[in-house]
């Protein structure tokens, strides 16, 4: 198994090291997303097997919906690439330069990092969006994708590959790992310094925990979404009804949906039944703390200390009433996962408290918090949202798949 995936990777490197030029690179991205359309019938049909094997599993009904592939989300799919290819190629540009007193030029350089695995669940998107965001920005990739979705991930990476021979390009510059054996999520983590630069997991709470513990590379971490939305005591209530309908509803599988919703204490009683009731009338199921189900006249479930640190991914919320905003900015830092919170306000003093005070990599006003996302970034796509403190953090897209080098200039200076 080690010796097959050091020949992967082995691949990977060679392939990397004949860097391809930004009108290439848009030749195959181009092509790739020709075959994905024409290809429309033979992926749904992947897909099916997924599907069948994912209900076989008896894996949630939430977890199936992010695994199916429609004719509309490969149209979605290929809107994504179209839009990778618009963006700017990240490397090889002079991010800063100066003279020193000396006469030396130095010049600050974007470049690619190198073979980079991406390790995640689910989602069949995500192979086309990693791929294309990595070859994109220069890198190497080596996928492994979940079980369940893997007869659809296969074709998605075949037809990657397909577009890079018809391209003349080294197919390698995208792999993926044709096994189900669990063991190799371990091989790649712990066993392969040297042949990997940067790991990726894009996956639950377990998949980072064993990132964490076995990695011998570096890694980007993303972590599960325990979003807020904190509705602050000068929020209107019509936009906090819209907001946290849409940050909830929209699309409650993703990981930017809102877990949680705060209310300041001194709307609570205003703002909790319409807010609420909204939620519930689409089908939400409400976990409020004492006060909550005090104020709400509908029916609710009570909240504990597990209900504030749970992704639902589904429709669900916790709810619960704070003193004021540092009261809220307190429970998001110790019960959020540094992704994405929001506040509701019309108090630009309490909004940039929020904002300057959470933990989190986005921090949003007035907006939804389902713009947790590297499309709407205006990335194209993205290979996850980092969680991490140090960078990238937020959506990880075309310009945070590099790194940079220093190029210093000189006429034959020496060092006193």
């Amino acid at each position: 198994m080690l010796l097959k995936l050091k020949k992967v990777a082995k691949n990977s490197r060679i392939a990397f090291e004949k860097q391809i030029d930004s009108k290439k690179k848009n030749m195959v991205l181009k092509r790739f997303a020709s075959q994905l359309f024409i290809n429309k019938k033979k992926i749904i049909k992947e897909n099916i097997k997924d599907i069948k094997f994912a209900k076989k599993k008896k894996i949630k009904e939430n977890l199936i919906k992010r695994l199916e592939i429609n004719e509309k989300k490969i149209i979605e799919i290929i809107k994504s690439i179209n839009q990778i290819i618009k963006i700017k190629d990240p490397t090889n540009k002079i991010l800063d330069q100066w003279k020193r007193p000396n006469g030396l030029i130095i010049k600050k350089v974007s470049v690619p990092i190198g073979v980079i695995a991406v390790i995640y669940e689910s989602r069949p998107n995500v192979t086309s969006d990693v791929a294309s965001l990595c070859f994109k920005s220069g890198n190497a990739v080596i996928l492994r994708g979940g079980s369940e979705a893997f007869y659809t991930n296969k074709i998605i990476s075949d037809l990657f590959r397909k577009s890079l021979e018809n391209c003349n390009v080294n197919k390698n510059y995208v792999q993926f790992i044709r096994s189900k054996n669990r063991k190799i999520v371990d091989k790649l983590l712990s066993s392969m310094k040297g042949y990997i630069d940067l790991v990726i997991p894009r996956g639950g709470k377990s998949l980072v925990k064993k990132v964490d513990q076995l990695s011998s590379v570096p890694y980007i971490g993303h972590l599960e979404g325990i979003c807020h939305t904190f509705i602050d005591k000068k929020a209107k209530l019509k936009m906090a009804i819209k907001v946290l309908e849409n940050a909830k509803m929209r699309n409650t599988s993703i990981c930017g949906a809102t877990e949680t919703v705060l209310f300041h204490n001194k709307i609570a009683k205003k703002f909790t039944n319409p807010v609420l009731n909204k939620l519930q009338k689409k089908g939400c199921t409400i976990y409020g703390d004492k006060k909550i189900r005090r104020l709400f006249l509908g029916k609710s479930n009570l909240a504990n200390k597990k209900s504030w640190s749970t992704e639902y991914l589904s429709s669900k919320i916790s709810a619960k009433v704070v003193d004021d905003v540092i009261d809220a900015v307190k429970h998001i830092n110790q019960f959020g996962t540094m992704h994405t919170d929001a506040i509701i306000t019309t108090d630009k003093k309490a909004a940039n408290y929020f904002l300057k005070n959470i933990k989190s990599s986005i921090g949003i006003h007035n907006s939804s918090t389902q713009f947790a996302d590297g499309g709407e970034f205006g990335f194209g796509a993205e290979v996850g949202i980092s969680t991490n403190n140090l960078p990238p953090r937020g959506p990880v897209g075309l310009g945070q798949l590099v790194s940079y080098k220093y190029k210093v200039y000189g006429t034959g200076q020496i060092r006193k």
